[in-house]
């Protein structure tokens, strides 16, 4: 997504927050003092019915000294370490107070020098005018930098819940006031890690450092915390997540600032911590022109349409004016789910006359007489082919199955693309594929095998392919299966206890898979960047903790949640790799998150020879003889087969078309 004009272009508002604390406090006491000492002169030219003018520096020295008594008192009194937009009825009637009583003190000063010619009654003046235009002013500044009025305070309420508020920017504030509009919560303090904020008050809400968090946690009896960071810091965020993972509190997280910002937010919109919060990875812009150059006003197909990966592609097309769009899947209720999410996008999205074609194809990239005519029918000039089997246990226990789905199918594609002259093909691959261990693995290399191979003998098609690992909350994902077994008081099963992977959002990775296809001349691996890996039982510690429950185990008995390791399935390995290494040489894009890969492939001749090979095995359901050529023509194929021999094989007919979606 790209980063807001706001973003780019601070604004005087933010310009202005930014300063150091010291700055912003020399910048209020002058104010201040131009602003008690325009009052003064003002009540005592309406004392004297024309502008004053002292008769002399003692006395002006005299008139000086009341607004710089205030503005000690103020001082005195920590005025000057409430954060100034956020003044609050407690802080204005204490303004109120201390200018009065700095009154009272230049007064006994002004009598014990004989008056010197200033009025009584001007001293009155001043200090109800002093008051009034100081609590004013800290409401303008509210009302400028926060493009909003005073909230609605309700003193005296029930008891609260207390919670904690990560963040005393503006978010952090949106959501003090509502959470003061609320009947179930109050602020018992903020916690912020910028050095400016820390020990000021917010509205008598003292802003804290992230040092006093336990400290807080425990007096104060919070057991909630609620962050309020922007999303363009997810690695901070990441950070602050797992120290607060040592904490029995429960963390929700404030939605987009766009919201709070717009006024739509409310306490039903701070929701609990999702997997994505737990990435830490720092949005990056994305190339605009590389979105749209294979989608805007072009005739899109996107096979496997209705899975995670290829409806979040969908998503992403739309959002660059196709011409067309063709949606296949062999499932029709993903489908029909996918046409209706479609429908209600371009309808809201675009005008009458100009909204794209839908086409809903419900059928299996088995069926090559079916591609052939839907891409000749609609013209299709770019393809993102993401229909695959991806379950690495089914797809072991059904090796043949997978391979006829996910190679055969990829190269069904590839000459249906062909020939109906389809300009840019895209696969996406898999982390799994490098070095396999399983039947799935292999298949999707083997896909990208016919794609090179289809990309040295094209002139007129770009055939490419996008290789990442797993991404968040799609079918089958750990994530919402880590989330339903935590609802329901677990345990969370976890299959090692140093297995590792790979995670990306799916947005992210749609959007990268745009951009990377946009970019291939033909024949490229691209390889998104992942990040870190994850550990899987950490991931599931995390998302424990972060439910505001604790893990059972050894060291904790009376725990929540247990985490139970039941060993890892078929074809499963402990580390996935993106890259297959060795001599094969590694290259930057132009978008920092998407490289390209060289690696080895077969020719065509040779591919053909090898794939006719291996369709007359699985017609005799040879399955050492797929092992022996899988392992022969696909790079580090390691079959785990005494884990393969413990599951039975199903019966599966000759070749029934059948397509599934990756990721």
């Amino acid at each position: 997504m790209a980063l807001s004009d706001e973003n780019q272009n601070p604004s005087w508002q933010d310009t202005f927050l930014n300063l150091s604390r010291y700055t912003k406090r020399t910048i209020i006491v002058s104010s201040d003092f131009v602003i008690l000492t325009a009052v003064l002169w003002t009540a005592l030219s309406l004392r004297f019915a024309r502008p004053y003018e002292p008769d002399n520096w003692g006395t002006a020295l005299l008139l000086l000294l009341g607004p710089a008594i205030t503005i000690a008192t103020l001082a005195q009194f920590g005025i000057y370490r409430v954060v100034t937009r956020h003044l609050g009825y407690r802080n204005a009637g204490k303004v109120f107070l201390i200018v009065l009583l700095s009154v009272l003190i230049w007064s006994f000063i002004v009598f014990m020098l004989g008056q010197l010619g200033i009025p009584r009654s001007t001293l009155m003046v001043y200090g109800i005018g002093a008051a009034s235009l100081l609590t004013l002013s800290r409401v303008a500044v509210g009302v400028l930098l926060e493009n909003s009025g005073l909230p609605i305070f309700r003193p005296g309420r029930q008891e609260r819940t207390p919670v904690l508020i990560y963040g005393a920017g503006r978010m952090g504030v949106q959501l003090m006031q509502a959470l003061e509009r609320s009947s179930d919560r109050r602020v018992a303090g903020f916690i912020d890690a910028s050095p400016t904020l820390w020990g000021q008050y917010i509205k008598g809400i003292k802003v804290y450092r992230p040092a006093r968090l336990s400290l807080l946690l425990e007096n104060e009896n919070v057991r909630e915390v609620i962050l309020a960071m922007p999303e363009t810091v997810r690695r901070e965020r990441r950070a602050l997540l797992s120290e607060l993972e040592r904490y029995p509190v429960q963390v929700k997280i404030l939605p987009a600032f766009e919201d709070v910002a717009s006024g739509r937010v409310s306490i039903a919109d701070v929701r609990p911590v999702d997997v994505v919060d737990l990435l830490g990875r720092d949005p990056v812009p994305p190339v605009a022109d590389l979105l749209a150059r294979t989608t805007r006003d072009k005739s899109v197909m996107v096979t496997g349409a209705g899975g995670s990966i290829g409806s979040e592609l969908v998503r992403q097309i739309l959002k660059h004016a196709p011409r067309r769009l063709v949606l296949l899947d062999s499932s029709e209720p993903a489908l029909y789910a996918i046409e209706r999410e479609v429908d209600r996008f371009t309808q809201a999205n675009y005008a009458e006359g100009v909204r794209p074609v839908i086409q809903t194809v419900l059928g299996s990239v088995l069926d090559s007489q079916l591609l052939q005519e839907t891409i000749t029918l609609h013209g299709v000039q770019t393809l993102y082919h993401a229909a695959a089997y991806k379950h690495v246990p089914i797809v072991e226990a059904n090796p043949i199955s997978g391979l006829r789905n996910n190679t055969f199918g990829t190269l069904a594609v590839a000459e249906a693309a062909k020939a109906g002259g389809v300009e840019r093909v895209v696969l996406i691959s898999t982390d799994k594929a490098v070095r396999p261990t399983n039947v799935m693995g292999a298949s999707k290399r083997l896909a990208e095998l016919v794609l090179q191979a289809a990309a040295s003998d094209s002139a007129s098609t770009i055939f490419t392919m996008v290789r990442f690992g797993n991404v968040l909350d799609s079918s089958g994902s750990v994530v919402p299966v880590f989330r339903r077994q935590i609802s329901t008081g677990g345990p969370v099963t976890v299959t090692d206890p140093e297995i590792e992977r790979y995670f990306m959002s799916i947005p992210e990775a749609a959007e990268l898979v745009l951009q990377a296809g946009a970019m291939a001349r033909g024949g490229e691996v691209f390889v998104l960047h992942m990040g870190d890996p994850v550990k899987i039982a950490d991931l599931a510690r995390l998302m424990i903790s972060l439910s505001g429950l604790t893990v059972r185990d050894a060291d904790n008995p009376a725990g929540d949640i247990e985490i139970v390791y039941t060993g890892l399935r078929p074809g499963e390995k402990l580390y996935e790799e993106l890259l297959i290494g060795g001599e094969h040489p590694v290259a930057k894009t132009e978008h920092p998150r998407i490289w390209t890969s060289g690696e080895p492939f077969l020719k065509p001749d040779e591919l053909a020879r090898e794939m006719q090979a291996l369709k007359a095995m699985m017609l005799r359901r040879d399955m050492p003889g797929i092992d022996q050529l899988l392992s022969r023509i696909v790079e580090g194929y390691a079959p785990q087969l005494e884990l393969r021999a413990a599951e039975p094989i199903a019966t599966e007919p000759s070749w029934p078309p059948h397509s599934g979606t990756l990721h």
